[in-house]
């Protein structure tokens, strides 16, 4: 158990921020985010009990980053033994979107054939992350119509992929590495790890900026592309895809009605379409 973190006395000094850091424990299984909180909160030169007082958003706005992302770090803190108040999970907005033009192949670019490729799946199997992390291509089988993805959960049927996987599959087979990885969506080339090597596993966090590159990459594309009458409408879909990750790219595909693969996500989808309901209503 973390050693408990409490408010310094009245009539003490103040510990520094380092060496208050220091002091504590990283909660069990979450010790690569509670560096990083760490090193955040040293960066504006507070401390735990300075961080307990004002809470994440000076650090939010300071890294830029989404509610998501501050509701994990505030439970970290909270393992961690500092008591910070815990933020209200944000309603869905946009209730709807576009999420087409991430699915289209656009040029014969293996990263690009991967993303198109892992979008076109999870707009009809949407799977968190870590499912596709570990989604292993035997478990995929193309027929005549649709992407057959077998798992341990269950058997889903995924129409309209089948032109994006066989680009991808086509693609990797022309590399001995990918082609002899066992993962749907494989490295395509090594990182920082000793371990990392062409064709193995990618990390969730890998993945989550595989996807905002794709995403990235998708808005440079239409605009490059987009006649004169659809300017307006590619930049409203741009301002939109500025704020997408893998996680609303999925409560998105569950709210247009993809059949749910795990827990996560669904309630929020479910709210996203009931008040689309409302507003239609």
């Amino acid at each position: 158990m973390p050693r408990a973190w409490q408010q310094p006395l009245p009539a003490m000094p103040s510990v520094p921020p380092v060496r208050a850091w220091a002091r504590l424990s990283a909660p069990p299984g979450y010790e690569v985010q509670w560096r990083r909180l760490a090193d955040a909160s040293l960066e504006l030169g507070l401390g735990p009990d300075d961080l307990a007082g004002v809470g994440l958003d000076v650090i939010a706005g300071a890294r830029g980053w989404k509610p998501a992302t501050v509701a994990l770090y505030s439970k970290v803190a909270r393992y961690g033994g500092l008591a910070l108040p815990l933020p209200a999970t944000p309603e869905p907005d946009p209730p709807a979107l576009d999420l087409r033009p991430l699915t289209q192949l656009r040029g014969d670019d293996p990263e690009h054939l991967r993303s198109t490729a892992w979008c076109a799946l999870a707009l009809g199997w949407p799977a968190p992350v870590g499912m596709f992390r570990s989604l292993r291509r035997d478990q995929v089988r193309a027929t005549a119509r649709r992407l057959l993805v077998s798992t341990d959960d269950g058997d889903w049927a995924v129409p309209g992929a089948n032109i994006a996987w066989h680009a991808w599959e086509t693609a990797r087979g022309r590399y001995p590495a990918l082609a002899a990885s066992p993962w749907v969506l494989p490295a395509l080339r090594r990182g920082p790890g000793l371990e990392s090597r062409i064709g193995g596993r990618l990390s969730n966090q890998a993945l989550q900026a595989t996807f905002t590159k794709h995403v990235r990459n998708t808005v440079r594309d239409l605009r490059a592309t987009a006649p004169p009458s659809r300017r307006d409408a590619v930049e409203e879909l741009a301002a939109a895809y500025r704020t997408l990750s893998y996680d609303s790219y999925r409560r998105l595909a569950l709210a247009a009605g993809a059949p749910p693969v795990a827990a996560r996500g669904v309630v929020r989808a479910n709210r996203a379409t009931a008040r689309a309901a409302r507003e239609a209503g």
